[in-house]
């Protein structure tokens, strides 16, 4: 299964992400330090089912991983999803 991370900034230097599976909501977490930090946290409450993570930053997919992706760079991955985000606002005003 393909599952897809929602992460969100809350408030100045602090993120939240949840988990869903099909418009499911599997699980999740609030107050981490970073992108980055949601991204970890998420694989690493994966089950074995899973195969691959959709990343989604503030409503805007940057990408699927597969699970060995997600954990060898997920700086990377955070930085990408950031900067797609980013890249996609400035565009849509």
């Amino acid at each position: 299964m393909i599952v897809r991370f929602h992460i969100d900034p809350i408030e100045q230097g602090r993120y939240e992400y949840r988990v869903s599976y099909e418009g499911e909501e599997l699980y999740g977490d609030a107050g981490l330090a970073s992108i980055e930090e949601c991204i970890v946290a998420a694989t690493e409450g994966l089950g074995r089912d899973a195969v691959a993570a959709e990343i989604a930053y503030k409503g805007v997919i940057s990408g699927t991983y597969a699970l060995a992706s997600l954990a060898l760079v997920s700086a990377q991955i955070a930085e990408h999803a950031l900067q797609t985000t980013t890249a996609i606002e400035e565009v849509s005003g």
